[in-house]
């Protein structure tokens, strides 16, 4: 019998996946707006922007101008991306910034190449120096991702063992540094993972980190973002990454369409939550209008299905007053 979490938590990044992937850069006030609304929605982690190189990414240039601009909420983490010192420096730099220190891994050369000019082993190695770096920033590391934990566009099929090899290896540097990690984030980052994966990697891990919260962050790319979510709520998961109306995407994944692989899709997930009895502490209502806002800025069709089929409640409402 599946055991689902009574409380689930979601992470909100469409306002860095979800913009960084389009084609142009959308006005700062219109970005802090949709932030500011999914805040009053009740999310509680919203990733503003990243700081990276602006010729890599020119869409999140100029994030620190929208921390400046935005209207934070009590209660409420508003977190950056960063991949290098720079970038760290530059998030430290920006006093709005909720500093959110983790460590991060790859499964494969080909994609940690194009997404942090180093391979998978050369990445690891300079996890060690951002735990010095994070501790002499007064920070302590709380949680680390791994990406492509289920496949890469770049190189193929990945194997169980490239996953569980890198959390042994964290699980010791932390037990050998004294560091107590919070989080372990499996990310899907190119959309490969369907149902079972999802229960066999999640279990995998769990058995190596009994101790340490299992997070994911999954993409929609192939549909079977629900699917996934699903299989996932069934292995007690209580912690996901997703993106207001299906934004989202890799600029680094290595396939023509990167449109089609939005993250899965807050609303939605909310919504299907809610359908299970289960609780988000979100305003389903009020997130549907985010995700609305969402599309009038991008100014096309976006992948959320809630948003435009509305959820349940209205129709609840008319039969009970027809009863």
């Amino acid at each position: 019998m599946s055991d689902f979490p009574k409380f689930v938590e979601f992470h909100e990044e469409g306002p860095r996946e979800g913009f960084q992937i389009e084609c142009q850069t959308y006005p700062v006030a219109q970005r802090a707006r949709l932030i500011e609304a999914l805040a009053d929605a009740g999310l509680k982690t919203i990733q503003v922007g990243s700081f990276v190189s602006p010729k890599a990414v020119p869409t999140m240039a100029d994030t620190a101008e929208v921390f400046d601009v935005l209207k934070k909420r009590p209660g409420v983490r508003y977190t950056a991306l960063w991949l290098n010192e720079m970038g760290f420096e530059k998030a430290r730099s920006v006093r709005e910034v909720d500093l959110d220190p983790k460590i991060m891994f790859y499964t494969t050369d080909p994609f940690s190449l194009r997404n942090n000019n180093c391979t998978a082993g050369e990445m690891r190695d300079k996890q060690l120096r951002w735990i010095d770096t994070y501790r002499n920033a007064g920070l302590d590391v709380d949680g680390a991702y791994v990406m492509t934990a289920f496949g890469c566009n770049l190189q193929g099929d990945v194997p169980l063992s490239a996953v569980t090899d890198i959390v042994k290896w964290v699980r010791d540097v932390c037990r050998d540094r004294d560091i107590r990690l919070k989080q372990f984030y499996l990310a899907d980052t190119v959309g490969w993972a369907n149902p079972e994966e999802i229960k066999r990697r999640v279990g995998a891990v769990r058995d190596l980190l009994p101790d340490v919260r299992i997070g994911l962050h999954l993409h929609d790319t192939r549909g079977l973002g629900a699917a996934n979510v699903y299989a996932a709520l069934q292995m007690g998961v209580d912690l996901f990454d997703s993106s207001v109306a299906g934004l989202g995407g890799c600029p680094f994944a290595g396939h023509g369409d990167v449109k089609g692989a939005g993250n899965i899709c807050t609303e939605d997930m909310v919504f299907m939550c809610h359908e299970m009895g289960i609780e988000t502490g979100i305003d389903l209502d009020a997130l549907i209008e985010a995700a609305r806002l969402a599309e009038t800025i991008i100014g096309r069709p976006l992948a959320g299905r809630i948003m435009h089929a509305g959820s349940l409640r209205q129709y609840r409402s008319k039969a009970r007053v027809a009863a």
